[in-house]
């Protein structure tokens, strides 16, 4: 008889473990664990959960929180041969990306997954969303950070949140998903992140200074000049028009960069553009010559990951500056 595999939940809080309460919805210790026991699945796996002492709104998750999930996963890994975090919708785009690089060299399932609906609703989605989490954190050759939702399984690094009010709460827009869960499930194992080796040195994110500033016609120009010289920083996400267009006529803007680059900071260009990436089609958009990194075609939460990892790694900033284009753990298309 093959031995059952061996799973470890992570219960952070979010909205699939609260309750209605006249304040509105809240987290209520135990109820998750309470609720989840019914699942019949749970027989085909030996299931061990770690209800977080203080369970959280994902709208509250902080550096603390990301390193306690770090720790947790890397003093149980050895025991457990996959891993399910229960995490809220709001962030958890976030915390999948720091965990895809925090965990780099993890040759097991990390999944994570929530819902839109808590448990106690009847028609919550976050029955089948434990359930895929389970199955997929139960597969022996997918050794990357992933997300379960709405029968879909993708990249974490690539996932983000897309909609708060329908059950197809994330996506990925650059990246296929990596299971599509129906009647049967398709796993498209062609896609999943293949690494010359596997060896886990887990990294904590520390607290490094990372800024997302967006162009805006407008003050808003002035105003990213204007933070660029007067804040102190390690790093810069500039999301930028279309194909990473910037006004170049906008002197101010311009030498800020060139001064902020000057003193150090990190920045990298990423397109504001849902789908797509930078490119050095426009003149507008070369922007090498100033400095600026192409983040290729990463999702804003995966740049600002990328940067609190690698600052938080024990590498030259020279380095870091050629591994911010260069694909780490399926976080972008060379």
């Amino acid at each position: 008889m093959q031995n059952k595999k061996k799973i470890l939940i992570l219960y952070t809080g979010g909205t699939i473990g609260m309750d209605y309460t006249i304040d509105g919805l809240k987290p209520v210790v135990g109820l998750f664990n309470s609720q989840i026991q019914a699942l019949d699945i749970l027989r085909d796996v030996d299931i061990s959960i770690n209800e977080y002492e203080h369970l959280i709104d994902s709208s509250e998750i902080n550096i603390s929180h990301w390193q306690k999930i770090i720790i947790d996963i890397a003093n149980n890994y050895d025991s457990f041969d996959g891993f399910v975090i229960i995490h809220g919708t709001d962030t958890m785009a976030y915390t999948a990306s720091i965990l895809s690089f925090a965990l780099r060299g993890l040759d097991k399932p990390v999944i994570l997954t929530g819902s839109q609906l808590p448990l106690v609703h009847r028609r919550s989605d976050g029955w089948n969303n434990v359930i895929d989490a389970v199955v997929a954190a139960s597969q022996d050759d997918l050794h990357e950070v992933a997300i379960a939702f709405n029968s879909k399984l993708l990249r974490g690094c690539r996932a983000q949140k897309v909609s708060t009010y329908r059950f197809f709460g994330f996506d990925s827009v650059d990246e296929e998903p990596l299971a599509e869960f129906g009647i049967q499930i398709n796993w498209f194992t062609k896609r999943w992140f293949k690494a010359n080796n596997f060896n886990l040195t887990p990294i904590l994110p520390k607290d490094i200074k990372v800024l997302d500033l967006s162009l805006r016609p407008g003050f808003t120009t002035e105003f990213i000049a204007h933070t660029l010289n007067n804040t102190k920083l390690d790093a810069v996400v500039l999301q930028t028009y279309g194909s990473g267009n910037i006004p170049m006529h906008n002197t101010i803007l311009i030498e800020a960069i060139r001064s902020a680059i000057a003193r150090g900071v990190i920045i990298v260009n990423i397109t504001q553009v849902i789908e797509g990436r930078v490119s050095g089609d426009y003149a507008s958009s070369c922007l090498n010559g100033l400095g600026i990194i192409s983040g290729c075609d990463m999702t804003i939460e995966a740049t600002l990951a990328k940067l609190t990892i690698l600052l938080s790694s024990d590498i030259s900033r020279e380095k870091i500056k050629k591994l911010i284009s260069k694909n780490l753990v399926g976080e972008l298309t060379e």
